[in-house]
Protein backbone atom coordinates (compact mmCIF):
# COMPACT_ATOMS: atom_id res chain seq x y z
CA UNK A 1 0.00 0.00 0.00
CA UNK A 2 1.65 3.27 -0.70
CA UNK A 3 2.11 6.19 1.88
CA UNK A 4 0.02 8.97 1.69
CA UNK A 5 0.26 12.22 0.42
CA UNK A 6 -1.46 14.28 2.72
CA UNK A 7 1.83 16.84 2.91
CA UNK A 8 -0.11 18.06 -0.78
CA UNK A 9 -3.26 19.55 0.94
CA UNK A 10 -3.58 22.26 3.30
CA UNK A 11 -3.70 21.79 6.72
CA UNK A 12 -7.70 22.98 6.78
CA UNK A 13 -8.05 20.15 3.93
CA UNK A 14 -6.46 17.38 5.88
CA UNK A 15 -8.80 18.83 9.03
CA UNK A 16 -11.81 18.58 7.10
CA UNK A 17 -10.82 15.22 5.62
CA UNK A 18 -10.25 13.58 9.15
CA UNK A 19 -13.46 15.01 10.54
CA UNK A 20 -15.67 13.61 7.38
CA UNK A 21 -14.17 10.05 7.64
CA UNK A 22 -14.91 10.38 11.64
CA UNK A 23 -18.49 11.01 10.82
CA UNK A 24 -18.74 8.95 7.28
CA UNK A 25 -21.40 6.10 8.62
CA UNK A 26 -24.80 6.50 9.09
CA UNK A 27 -24.46 4.64 12.86
CA UNK A 28 -22.47 7.55 13.91
CA UNK A 29 -24.79 10.15 12.04
CA UNK A 30 -27.81 8.81 14.03
CA UNK A 31 -25.26 8.84 17.18
CA UNK A 32 -24.66 12.41 16.76
CA UNK A 33 -27.83 13.55 16.00
CA UNK A 34 -29.15 11.55 19.41
CA UNK A 35 -26.93 13.31 21.48
CA UNK A 36 -27.36 16.18 20.21
CA UNK A 37 -30.99 15.81 21.12
CA UNK A 38 -30.75 14.80 24.57
CA UNK A 39 -28.22 17.77 25.14
CA UNK A 40 -27.50 16.04 28.71
CA UNK A 41 -24.51 12.43 28.73
CA UNK A 42 -26.35 9.34 27.35
CA UNK A 43 -25.41 5.77 29.21
CA UNK A 44 -27.00 3.12 27.62
CA UNK A 45 -30.08 3.96 25.53
CA UNK A 46 -27.81 4.24 22.24
CA UNK A 47 -27.93 0.38 21.43
CA UNK A 48 -32.03 0.30 22.05
CA UNK A 49 -32.14 4.06 19.63
CA UNK A 50 -29.79 2.28 17.02
CA UNK A 51 -30.89 -0.99 17.10
CA UNK A 52 -27.43 -2.51 16.37
CA UNK A 53 -25.40 -4.59 18.19
CA UNK A 54 -23.31 -3.44 21.17
CA UNK A 55 -20.32 -4.53 19.87
CA UNK A 56 -21.06 -2.41 16.70
CA UNK A 57 -22.69 0.20 18.83
CA UNK A 58 -19.20 0.28 21.51
CA UNK A 59 -16.94 0.27 18.22
CA UNK A 60 -18.58 3.37 16.19
CA UNK A 61 -18.66 5.13 19.68
CA UNK A 62 -14.78 4.69 20.14
CA UNK A 63 -13.98 6.26 16.26
CA UNK A 64 -16.31 8.99 17.29
CA UNK A 65 -14.60 9.62 20.72
CA UNK A 66 -11.23 8.97 18.93
CA UNK A 67 -11.92 12.22 16.44
CA UNK A 68 -13.37 14.09 19.95
CA UNK A 69 -16.36 15.30 18.91
CA UNK A 70 -17.99 13.02 21.82
CA UNK A 71 -16.48 12.79 25.46
CA UNK A 72 -17.31 9.94 27.62
CA UNK A 73 -16.98 9.81 31.53
CA UNK A 74 -17.52 6.59 33.33
CA UNK A 75 -20.09 6.43 35.79
CA UNK A 76 -19.77 2.94 38.08
CA UNK A 77 -19.84 0.32 34.78
CA UNK A 78 -21.20 2.38 32.06
CA UNK A 79 -19.58 4.93 30.13
CA UNK A 80 -21.70 7.91 29.39
CA UNK A 81 -21.59 10.36 26.04
CA UNK A 82 -22.24 13.45 24.92
CA UNK A 83 -20.86 16.16 22.44
CA UNK A 84 -17.60 17.37 23.05
CA UNK A 85 -18.66 21.45 22.42
CA UNK A 86 -15.19 22.50 21.26
CA UNK A 87 -14.54 20.18 18.46
CA UNK A 88 -18.47 20.53 17.73
CA UNK A 89 -17.80 24.10 17.29
CA UNK A 90 -14.45 23.29 14.85
CA UNK A 91 -16.31 21.03 12.82
CA UNK A 92 -19.53 23.42 12.35
CA UNK A 93 -16.86 26.26 11.62
CA UNK A 94 -14.91 24.40 9.11
CA UNK A 95 -17.75 22.76 7.17
CA UNK A 96 -19.55 26.34 6.98
CA UNK A 97 -16.05 27.63 5.51
CA UNK A 98 -15.77 24.84 2.88
CA UNK A 99 -19.58 25.21 2.01
CA UNK A 100 -19.22 29.16 2.12
CA UNK A 101 -16.41 29.19 -0.04
CA UNK A 102 -18.12 27.83 -2.91
CA UNK A 103 -20.36 29.71 -5.53
CA UNK A 104 -22.00 27.90 -7.45
CA UNK A 105 -24.47 30.71 -8.55
CA UNK A 106 -23.28 31.40 -12.24
CA UNK A 107 -21.97 27.96 -13.13
CA UNK A 108 -22.14 26.12 -15.81
CA UNK A 109 -21.90 22.63 -15.35
CA UNK A 110 -22.46 19.73 -18.03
Amino acid sequence: MGATKTDLFTKEQNELAVMVKAIAHPARIAILQYLVRKNACVCGDLVEELGLAQATTSQHLKELKNAGIIQGTIEGVSVCYCINPNVWNQYNALFSNFFREVDLSGAGCC
